[in-house]
């Protein structure tokens, strides 16, 4: 019992940290020092922060993370599940000197505004719809993508839409090949069968917390490197009332994603956009042999698979941030 109080005071100590567990944050901006290395100028420390806002896309109150000039070339962060732009909190302040970085919460997600499921149907077009529509109302006219689990889906549907405003693409663990429904996919894949209400109770799995912190530890060769806050935040803010429900249909909703990712591997191959996949290798969700897929239809893509697993970022961090400045830099034009 002492043990459970204890848990739940700190799951509620990092809900108030993040802002209350609020569906959506004030418009107003808070500001944090985001990383910053000895010898910086003052000037490179005002770029470095990080600024946590809100912007009205068709009724709905988007939360996201912004650092970085505003002139700079755009790098648009767009994250898995279950978690949120949270998952770039170390990322962004290592790419903001030379680079506006943002990163939203999908309605939903995060703090961002979570509609009722009557009025907003969660399904991987609507996401994508309501990122599109980020997009324009900050005035993005190009981009490189990042796109990591959830974020493909979503990210190759802003892609399709307007194909010359990606400049450069970034796969961390992002789908664009099936898998073969075994493993970690096998009660989805029964689920995306019949739909039934007895495979949509077994799915709940999915949303545990030993299951979200499975997904962070999987494949990590050290897991005293990755920061138990991680998992206890997710499962938090997933585990409000009626989230359960929402991840629920956008899981299901995944075996909808066939047309769009075969669409994309068409403009790949016809287009052969930078592309730079820097993946961690044990991830059991999409695997090495998995994110391997991508070079037959992108045989240029620099391709690094890390020592990591799903969350590469959370032990990989530093490593990935380096690959994709000097990735960057050679191929984003400024």
């Amino acid at each position: 019992m002492q043990k459970f109080a204890l848990e739940r005071r700190r799951v509620l100590q990092l809900l108030a940290a993040a802002g209350g567990g609020a569906v959506a944050l004030p418009a107003t901006a808070k500001q944090v020092t985001g990383f910053a290395g000895s010898g910086r100028s003052r000037g490179n420390e005002a770029a470095l922060q990080t600024h946590y806002r809100t912007v009205t896309v068709d009724g709905l109150e988007l939360f996201y993370r912004e650092a970085g000039p505003a002139d700079a070339p755009v790098v648009l962060l767009l994250h898995g599940w279950p978690t949120s732009s949270r998952m770039f909190r170390n990322l962004i302040p290592k790419l903001a000197a030379r680079y506006r970085v943002l990163a939203p919460d999908y309605p939903g997600f995060g703090h961002s505004a979570v509609p009722d499921r009557a009025s907003y149907q969660y399904t991987f077009d609507h996401l994508g719809d309501s990122i599109e529509g980020f997009v324009q109302k900050l005035g993005v006219r190009s981009f490189v993508l990042y796109n990591m689990d959830f974020g493909g889906p979503v990210g190759y549907r802003l892609m399709l839409k307007k194909p010359f405003r990606m400049t450069a693409l970034v796969v961390q663990n992002g789908p664009a090949y099936p898998e073969d429904g075994s493993g970690w996919w096998e009660p989805l894949a029964r689920y995306w069968k019949d739909g039934s209400d007895a495979n949509r109770q077994k799915v709940r799995d999915y949303l545990s917390k030993e299951s979200i912190k499975q997904q962070y530890l999987h494949g990590v060769r050290d897991p005293s490197r990755i920061d138990p806050d991680t998992w206890l935040v997710d499962h938090a803010l997933i585990a409000r009332p009626g989230l359960d429900d929402v991840s629920l249909d956008l899981l299901y909703d995944i075996r909808n994603n066939g047309p769009v990712f075969a669409a994309a591997r068409e403009y790949f191959r016809a287009n052969q956009p930078p592309t730079l996949i820097v993946s961690g290798a044990n991830d059991e969700i999409f695997p090495a042999e998995n994110q391997r897929k991508y070079l037959a239809d992108l045989p240029k893509a620099e391709t690094h698979l890390v020592d990591s697993g799903h969350f590469a970022l959370e032990d990989k961090g530093d490593e990935i941030a380096a690959l994709m400045s000097h990735f960057l830099d050679r191929t984003v034009p400024r």
